[in-house]
């Protein structure tokens, strides 16, 4: 998986709209550490430390170590609230991660081998469905992206879960259907002309 980043932070005292805006005027961003069968823990991060982290594109499915008071708690972002006017974050939500547990997430997918694929070849157009696939991990485990192999996929060839090859340990987290993840259509261009020939005969 990504990188573990690292953000230093420091405790609250209160919460409350007050305090939260208090801190928000001074560049610092309210957050709360939930889970591991432990009292949450409220927090504030710098606001600037925090937009470059997330800025890196990972930010929600990266394990974040939070220094706080001499010690340090591992953890997973699970939600950022935004400013609705300057899109800045105005609060985080981390969960804790304890010993082996399992974390649901949401992972990329990057397909692989086009060139491998009949349907591509012939001007093809792959119509991802999922970009991210919603993943139950071990907190230790979380993949960076999921790979998927177009090889001897053609033209009206779909892509579902079940052919999808997951790490070890790892499951999708929708269990109820076989979904879709990609299907392989004809460019419009084809679809067209070929129109365009019914309509001439």
């Amino acid at each position: 998986m990504s990188e573990a980043l690292n953000l230093p932070a420091e405790a609250r005292e209160r919460a409350g709209k007050g305090a939260s805006r208090a801190l928000r005027r001074d560049g610092r961003t309210p957050a709360v550490i939930y889970g591991g069968k432990e009292e949450p823990t409220l927090i504030h991060v710098e606001q600037k430390e925090l937009v470059k982290q997330l800025m890196t594109g990972h930010f929600m499915n990266s394990i974040v170590n939070i220094e706080i008071g001499g010690k340090t708690i591992r953890t997973l972002p699970k939600d950022v609230a935004f400013h609705p006017v300057t899109d800045r974050p105005t609060h985080v939500d981390f969960l804790r991660m304890t010993g082996d547990s399992m974390v649901t997430v949401q992972v990329p997918v990057v397909f692989i081998n086009e060139d491998a694929s009949p349907g591509l070849k012939k001007g093809g157009v792959l119509n991802i469905v999922r970009h991210e696939l919603e993943l139950v991990c071990p907190n230790a485990d979380i993949p960076d992206d999921i790979q998927i192999d177009v090889t001897g996929k053609d033209l009206g060839d779909s892509i579902h879960i079940s052919e999808v090859t997951l790490p070890k340990g790892v499951t999708s987290a929708i269990t109820d259907r076989d979904f879709t993840i990609a299907t392989l259509v004809a460019p419009s261009a084809l679809k067209s002309s070929e129109g365009d020939t019914t309509t001439a005969e």
